[in-house]
């Protein structure tokens, strides 16, 4: 009986593990919360500073540093015989030298698809297949559960400030921007998260600018900003992980989403009748 199992990760990488890893470690929040609702937190030794979900249960489990620059002795500490990294929360360079080192398997998610991909993936990786099928069907009710616009709205969806970056295509916000029924006018511009000049929002004057509450702390303070330079925009505040963080985070997405499709429905029903 063998000792190991062979994966290719999502960028193609051929990755041996454990027939059932006992010291994982996670370097990308939505894996870190995905691995213990999974039910495999016992055997989750490390995670990053940004690891936050669920609380409670994290705070036995090692801090390993950020997603970009971990600590190497911390890690070594804890002899992982699973690493598991995020293409776009971890630079390559740090998946390069860990993987010289350990087992590391990466996902890439870029959309919903790809977010129900990394669920499945992981109950494989870790042996608990039935549980990643049960939040998958979850998620896959939640979605369906969003009651979009009938007509797209068009909008930016922001995520920075000083420069203004935003949400371009080819990323998960995009897709779930497109689930609702919103335009989003960043697919157009050059790059997945463009930086926007004051001409360029002026130019394309969104229905709606949605302000994140992460990575950037947007908050109603830049509401009066950015109605200067967009007066024909509703700007709104919306809550960015529920927009950005994948995995058995969306199992109950619907209810925030149709909540912010009212709202954003009423507000432009008001600013359109002034």
């Amino acid at each position: 009986m063998t000792s190991e199992r062979t994966f290719t990760d999502h960028l193609g990488r051929v990755v041996n593990l454990p027939v059932l890893p006992q010291r994982i470690i996670s370097l990308c929040p939505s894996q870190t919360e995905t691995l213990m609702a999974l039910g495999v937190g016992e055997r989750l030794v490390g995670r990053t500073r940004f690891c936050i979900h669920p609380q409670e249960d994290l705070r036995s489990v090692k801090n390993v540093g950020g997603t970009k620059m971990v600590d190497f002795e911390r890690i070594r500490a804890l002899q992982p015989d699973l690493i598991i990294g995020e293409k776009e929360e971890n630079t390559a360079l740090m998946i390069t030298a860990l993987a010289a080192e350990w087992p590391v398997y990466v996902t890439d998610v870029r959309d919903v698809e790809s977010a129900r991909k990394m669920v499945l993936d992981l109950g494989q990786l870790t042996g608990t297949e039935d549980v990643a099928r049960t939040i998958v069907a979850k998620v896959d009710a939640s979605f369906a559960g969003i009651r979009p616009f009938k007509t797209p709205v068009s909008c930016l969806y922001l995520i920075w400030k000083d420069p203004w970056m935003v949400v371009g295509a080819d990323t998960f916000i995009d897709s779930v921007l497109e689930k609702c029924g919103f335009h989003n006018l960043g697919r157009d511009l050059v790059g997945r998260y463009p930086v926007v000049t004051e001409e360029i929002f002026k130019e394309k004057m969104p229905e709606m600018v949605l302000l994140s509450s992460e990575p950037f702390p947007f908050s109603e303070g830049h509401y009066a900003e950015l109605q200067d330079i967009m007066p024909r925009s509703v700007v709104k505040l919306v809550d960015g992980e529920m927009f950005s963080w994948y995995g058995s985070h969306l199992v109950d997405v619907e209810i925030y989403l149709n909540q912010v499709l009212q709202d954003s429905f009423a507000c432009l029903s008001l600013h359109n009748s002034v």
